[in-house]
C-alpha cells in the first residue's frame, strides 16, 4: 500500500498549547472521522505565529480530497496562505526508523 503525507502550515496568531485544545476539539473529532485518515500530528510555533500539522492518508485519492476540504475550511476562517504539500511515504526506510503507517 502506499501512503500519502500532507504537510500544512498557515499562519496563526493562536489559541495554541491547552486553549487550542479546547477551540478545536470539535475540529480534531471532525478530522479524526475522515476517510483514509490513518493520523494527524498538529503543530504549532507561537514564537513565529504558524500552525498546521502533518498528515497521513492510506493512500492519494484520500489526500487529494482532503486537500481540496481542507483549504475551503482555511478560507472560511479567512486563512489564505496555506502551504499544503503531499508527499509518498517510503514504507521500507520509515519502518526502519520506527514509523506507524498504519492504523492499529
Amino acid at each position: 500500500m502506499t501512503t500519502t503525507l500532507l504537510y500544512v502550515e498557515f499562519s496563526s496568531d493562536g489559541p495554541f498549547g491547552s486553549d487550542a485544545a479546547t477551540a478545536y476539539a470539535e475540529l480534531a473529532a471532525d478530522i479524526a472521522a475522515e476517510e483514509g485518515l490513518v493520523w494527524k500530528v498538529w503543530t504549532e510555533n507561537p514564537q513565529d505565529d504558524k500552525a498546521g500539522g502533518v498528515y497521513l492518508f492510506a493512500d492519494e485519492e484520500s489526500a487529494t480530497r482532503y486537500v481540496e476540504k481542507h483549504t475551503a475550511r482555511l478560507g472560511s476562517f479567512g486563512i489564505t496562505d496555506a502551504t499544503m504539500k503531499l508527499f509518498t511515504a517510503n514504507r521500507d526506510l520509515s519502518e526502519t526508523t520506527f514509523a506507524v503507517l498504519d492504523k492499529p
